[in-house]
């Protein structure tokens, strides 16, 4: 991927820059403006790791939102690790500009999505972009999709404590709070914390911790097996003073739901994990809601 904003518009120097070094001193200083999108409540959705099934977590919580009737915007940030479209089935949809705008790709009535994959020449194309782009790209990721009139957008961000949160922190209307996903081992649950406190030295409140991949669903006996321990989630949320909302237990048929494109909240809603996923965003709901 070149160093080029989404639609190619050219803002700042000849490798696409947004803020110059030579602007003048007279430039308005302070936060910059708020995207100019219609939409109730943003929630982020962090990991202080990579490999805890946060991208997992984001696209059956948004499928669970969508399958209570809320009108739900998917926005994928991971520019260096696109998955979502793989997830949802639609990795090989291109997203189609127009001169004022761009239309995500709409997975169900009231599910849109948006990921910088669908503007990829293929899904083997790296994106290799520094920190201004990127601002510039979620910049016109929020201004520029016609999302319509949206109940939530759910965004999933990359791992760590990097440039994509902070500026979706500053740039995203109504953002209600950040979700932080981890797995029970200690050295998941020590990232999320450190996740937690960067999200709230920026002003964003923590909703709540998901413990994922909290003990395996046994394929044979459908026992579970506590393969990365567990309560290293909740114990988190204690330590932090926020509400635990709930575990995500590790299933064979997650993983293969995510390959084939159909997330288990659709594939099988009525299973323990579909169940665990449907009470995590009720409880999402209930707290943001309330």
């Amino acid at each position: 991927m070149d160093d080029k904003p989404l639609n190619a518009k050219r803002t700042g120097d000849e490798k696409g820059d947004t803020r110059s070094s030579t602007q003048p001193h007279s430039e308005p200083k302070g936060l910059p403006q708020k995207a100019k999108i219609e939409v109730k409540h943003v929630i982020l959705v962090l990991s202080g790791k990579g490999g805890v099934g946060k991208s997992t977590v984001s696209v059956n919580l948004a499928f669970a939102l969508a399958n209570h009737g809320k009108n739900v915007g998917l926005l994928d940030l991971d520019f260096h690790g696109p998955n979502i479209p793989k997830m949802l089935g639609i990795e090989g949809e291109r997203a189609v500009a127009f001169a004022n705008g761009m239309e995500p790709i709409h997975v169900t009535g009231n599910l849109a999505v948006m990921s910088i994959a669908f503007l990829l020449p293929d899904t083997s194309t790296p994106v290799i972009w520094r920190g201004p782009m990127k601002m510039r790209a979620i910049e016109q990721f929020l201004s520029e999709v016609h999302w319509g009139s949206l109940d939530y957008l759910v965004v999933d961000l990359p791992p760590g404590t990097g440039d994509e949160a902070l500026t979706i922190a500053q740039l995203a209307p109504n953002v209600k709070g950040a979700v932080i996903v981890t797995t029970p081992q200690d050295v998941a649950v020590m990232d999320a914390i450190k996740a937690a406190k960067f999200i709230e030295k920026i002003d964003v409140p923590v909703i709540g911790v998901i413990e994922n991949m909290s003990g395996m669903i046994c394929p044979h006996c459908g026992g579970t097996i506590n393969l990365f321990s567990k309560g290293g989630g909740e114990k988190a949320a204690g330590d932090l003073g926020v509400p635990y909302l709930g575990a995500i237990p590790l299933d064979p048929e997650m993983v293969k739901a995510g390959d084939e494109g159909r997330p288990i909240i659709l594939r099988h809603a009525d299973s323990p994990t579909g169940k665990a996923v449907d009470t995590v965003m009720e409880n999402l709901v209930r707290l943001v809601e309330s």
